[in-house]
């Protein structure tokens, strides 16, 4: 018997995700005048293509474009990569400061939702516990 929901597992990496995020986007941002530093991001998308590719169970869809999903924990291991690829300053420093402030409104965007989200479920389970006293 499973004691853990596989939808609070899946909130608990994606609150990780997100907390990855933060770290990465605040040194870029305490980097912004290192000479030579190149930005990070973390590449959420293809890890979450790998994962959900690396599903054992087909599940149940009533739509050609939902995506699969299975009961088993899946391999979601986002990475950090860093982009070497340009120099937005003349010191080869890359990180450009509104594409940061920007991703950093999202991941507060997404943090807050998955922390409500898991809060319901935490009080639904509460709620049960206590017999809906």
């Amino acid at each position: 018997m499973n004691l853990i929901s596989p939808t609070i597992q899946s909130l608990e990496r994606a609150l990780s995700t997100s907390a990855l995020k933060q770290q990465t986007h605040t040194a870029n941002i305490a980097n912004v005048d290192t000479p030579g530093y190149k930005a990070k991001q973390v590449d959420f998308e293809t890890a979450l293509k790998n994962a959900s590719s690396k599903q054992a169970l087909a599940s149940y869809k009533t739509d050609a474009k939902h995506i699969a999903f299975s009961n088993e924990s899946s391999q979601f291991d986002p990475r950090v990569t860093v982009n070497e690829n340009s120099d937005y300053k003349i010191n080869g420093n890359n990180v450009d400061m509104d594409v940061e402030m920007a991703e950093l409104a999202k991941n507060q965007l997404l943090y807050n939702a998955v922390t409500d989200r898991i809060s319901g479920k935490f009080r639904s389970l509460s709620n049960v516990i206590s017999g809906g006293r």
